[in-house]
């Protein structure tokens, strides 16, 4: 019987991961590689390549990526080695607002950055003040606005899953060799590229996937930048345009390739890395108290990072309170009511409220779905059941863009699946790819409970008579109950403020979840930015307290969800 509900649970999934991982992504091929005639074509793959404006937007969107992900390594690495070797003062909450970053979408924290750090922004005023700077030739810290701007945002905002993995890699490394490399006479910089640098790739690379991906298929922070010359933007642009075009296709298939290729090419140079790791450590790290100046120095370090990631926060804060906020170094005038405009407002009350319906039915989906396959790799013995894993975890490795363009292509009139929006009512496939997308939280959470569950519990149960399924309800579940409240909360809270799914699938405003409503906000005239920053400010203090919440159950393990 055990088999049997594995052998159901594992043809289920597949089905499902066939239809709405697979399918996409297949339909997206077949339409760059065949003409309108059914005939195989890579004129339009070799176009992107021939096309100088193409070709732009790749090496810009590559930088994107590359840039974002070195600036990540370097806060996160000196952050987890100060952090796993010295006891300082406040360590504790400082390393929980390492993680605050990561509770505003970049595009959102965009606007901030831009109203701090633009030319009539918060530092040049501050700096002509103070006599230092030319009124009538401000500098533009942004270089024009552009491609630095959009890579300090996204490394401001992906930091902490780089420090999360490394932190958790340090943790679980062996003080015996260190012991061993210092008695040797390896010490200090030689000792940190000679020993551990090797031994923490694995968590150094799960991260920097992660946030080589995001950051290279980043749509939402050149949209407020208004830097059209990425290749995310040319995607969004061109669906205005998908019938007969089949250029954004071949778009796709070449940023599924350039991000599939740097996975590949990561797991070809440090693969080894990632099967040996450091092994299980032999005793416990020996973690020393940092006293004096260096205690000082070690928190200093910390708090500098933190008050530097929380710029573009403090400048969204001040422009959802600021009446008026030009060419000064904070605004001349505050006001409370863009709070009560943005909960009042059309727009914004419906895109909540939709919000909150597509996300409830995701993590629900996510949450049936994350379960049968997290007990199908842990408790089962199933042949295959590790390709379920690693079927589950895709969507991390996936430009959730990719995905999100293949929806809308697989749903547009006339195809297989366009019965999943009724009516213009894009709910079911938005639900769908909200699943999809955060579905490796849920995973990731119920393995890690039950791993850490005795399966002898289970098998007590069945000797007496309990089925598999009756003892899974009764028995498991109550027991993982933290950890899948902690990826439900993940699930969740990241599908509120989803964006590459939300921009291109919801197409008119009574349909617009929180991320198209503020992105909507953005463009408009008038106090369309300061509702936006509201909405914003909304939106990152319900996050913030579901990414804490999700961190005091998860602990360290909390990293382990964002990796591959």
């Amino acid at each position: 019987m055990n088999r049997a509900l594995s052998i159901t649970v594992y043809f289920l999934t597949g089905v499902f991961f066939l239809l709405f991982l697979a399918y996409p992504i297949w339909h997206t091929l077949k339409e760059a590689f065949l003409t309108s005639d059914g005939n195989l074509t890579f004129a339009y793959f070799l176009e992107i390549f021939r096309n100088p404006i193409y070709r732009e937007g790749l090496v810009n969107s590559f930088f994107m990526g590359l840039f974002t992900t070195l600036l990540c390594i370097l806060i996160a690495i000196p952050l987890a080695l100060i952090y796993n070797t010295w006891n300082f003062p406040g360590k504790g909450i400082l390393n929980s607002l390492v993680i605050v970053p990561l509770i505003l979408p970049p595009f959102v924290g965009a606007l901030g950055i831009r109203q701090i750090l633009g030319q009539s922004g918060a530092l040049n005023s501050l700096l002509i003040d103070l006599g230092l700077m030319d009124s009538s030739t401000p500098v533009d810290w942004l270089g024009q606005g552009q491609l630095f701007g959009i890579v300090v945002m996204n490394a401001l905002h992906l930091f902490p899953i780089a420090y999360l993995n490394v932190s958790a890699a340090l943790a679980n490394l062996d003080p015996a060799l260190d012991e061993a490399a210092e008695n040797l006479g390896c010490h200090g910089i030689r000792r940190f590229f000679r020993i551990t640098l090797p031994l923490i790739m694995p968590g150094l690379f799960a991260g920097s996937t992660i946030i080589f991906i995001w950051a290279f298929t980043e749509l939402g922070v050149p949209l407020i930048f208004d830097f059209g010359r990425v290749t995310s933007v040319q995607i969004f642009s061109g669906i205005k345009d998908l019938s007969g075009n089949p250029f954004p296709y071949a778009l796709v298939i070449v940023m599924l390739l350039f991000t599939g290729g740097f996975y590949l090419l990561g797991k070809r140079f440090f693969g080894k890395n990632m099967e040996l790791g450091g092994g299980r450590a032999t005793s416990s790290s020996q973690v020393s108290d940092a006293t004096g100046g260096m205690g000082i120095l070690c928190t200093g370090i910390f708090v500098l990072v933190i008050l530097v990631a929380l710029l573009p926060h403090a400048g969204v804060v001040l422009l959802s309170i600021s009446d008026t906020w030009y060419a000064t170094v904070l605004p001349s005038s505050f006001t409370t009511q863009h709070y009560a405009d943005a909960l009042g407002h059309p727009l914004t009350l419906l895109s909540i409220g939709n919000s909150l319906k597509y996300a409830s039915l995701a993590t629900c989906l996510d949450l049936v779905l994350g379960v049968a396959i997290a007990w199908v790799v842990v408790r089962s013995k199933l042949p295959g059941r590790q390709i379920l894993d690693t079927v589950a975890m895709m969507p991390l490795a996936i430009p959730g863009l990719v995905l999100a363009f293949g929806y809308l292509a697989m749903t547009r009139e006339g195809q297989p699946f366009d019965f999943l929006i009724r009516s213009e009512d894009p709910m079911l496939i938005l639900v769908i790819a909200y699943g999809v997308r955060r579905l490796p939280y849920v995973v990731r959470s119920a393995a890690a409970g039950f791993q850490q569950t005795s399966v002898s519990l289970e098998e007590a149960a069945r000797n007496l008579g309990c089925p598999p399924w009756k003892s899974l309800f009764k028995i498991s579940l109550p027991l993982i109950s933290a950890n899948l409240i902690a990826g439900a909360l993940l699930a969740f809270s990241f599908a509120m403020l989803e964006v590459s799914d939300s921009l291109i699938l919801a197409e008119q405003q009574q349909h617009f979840p929180i991320t198209k409503a503020i992105y909507a906000l953005v463009s408009s005239l008038g106090d369309g930015p300061n509702l936006a920053s509201a909405l914003g400010v909304w939106s990152m203090a319900f996050l913030a307290i579901t990414i804490v919440g999700a961190g005091i159950m998860l602990g360290r393990k909390l990293g382990s969800l964002f990796r591959v």
